[in-house]
């Protein structure tokens, strides 16, 4: 079971820390993902836990107050478009503009387009990643295999996003940026496929921590596409 409190009186990436701690502290919590910018806390959980019981945690002279959980997304009671909407217009707009710059002689170069497809997918999704590192550390490590274990991963995580981003931009080494690219977004996709089979309604931090978007097929895809058009180059090249 997963519900979003809302946390009042948090103000800095210490009380972020703060709040997870102590929430965790329950023995009906599994995991917490405490989102800064809009003061909340995304909580697994074995069993409901009261908001008078997560209070309780902090104590009465606590500056943090719990609110009443907020409805997570219901993806069978909204349309994918409108669940997703964020992450297929960034998907849409990447596509266009990278079409427009591989264009040559009015025809657009198919490889030249994968390049810069792949270098506006991984420069962009790490840019939403850095604008809260902490949270969307916290998110990754709800489904991510290794994240679960090494926190310091999520944090490394968009650096090396941003690393690959810039390698495709740039064609640096490419045999090597596509075989690095293939393990990484596979062994991504084995968190998300396992939280997607167990329907876990958990957030899906591919955008960081600015979106709610829950986890579903979308994220498989959307993973998966990026180890298929690695392989492509790579047998191409």
């Amino acid at each position: 079971m997963t519900k979003t409190y809302t946390i009042e009186g948090m103000t800095c990436e210490g009380c972020v820390a703060k709040v997870s701690y102590v929430l965790k502290q329950h023995a009906s919590i599994l995991s917490v993902a405490v989102v800064l910018s809009n003061k909340s806390a995304t909580v697994t959980m074995s069993k409901e836990v009261s908001v008078e019981e997560l209070q309780n945690l902090f104590g009465s002279s606590s500056k943090y107050t719990v609110g009443a959980s907020q409805p997570t997304i219901d993806q069978e009671s909204a349309s994918v478009f409108t669940t997703y909407k964020p992450l297929l217009l960034i998907f849409v707009f990447i596509a266009a503009t990278t079409a427009i710059a591989s264009m040559n002689n009015g025809k657009i170069e198919l490889m030249l387009w994968m390049r810069y497809f792949m270098a506006g997918f991984f420069i962009v999704f790490s840019f939403f990643k850095f604008l809260n590192l902490a949270g969307f550390a916290e998110s990754y490590a709800m489904y991510d295999v290794l994240a679960k274990r090494v926190q310091a991963y999520g944090l490394v995580y968009p650096f090396l996003e941003l690393f690959l981003g810039a390698a495709y931009l740039t064609n640096f080494e490419p045999t090597i940026t596509y075989i690095a690219t293939i393990f990484l977004m596979s062994f991504s996709s084995i968190g998300v496929i396992q939280s997607v089979l167990d329907k876990r309604k958990i957030r899906c931090a591919c955008l960081g921590a600015v979106f709610n978007l829950p986890m579903s097929t979308i994220t498989i895809i959307e993973n998966l596409t990026m180890v298929v058009m690695a392989c492509v180059m790579l047998w191409k090249a």
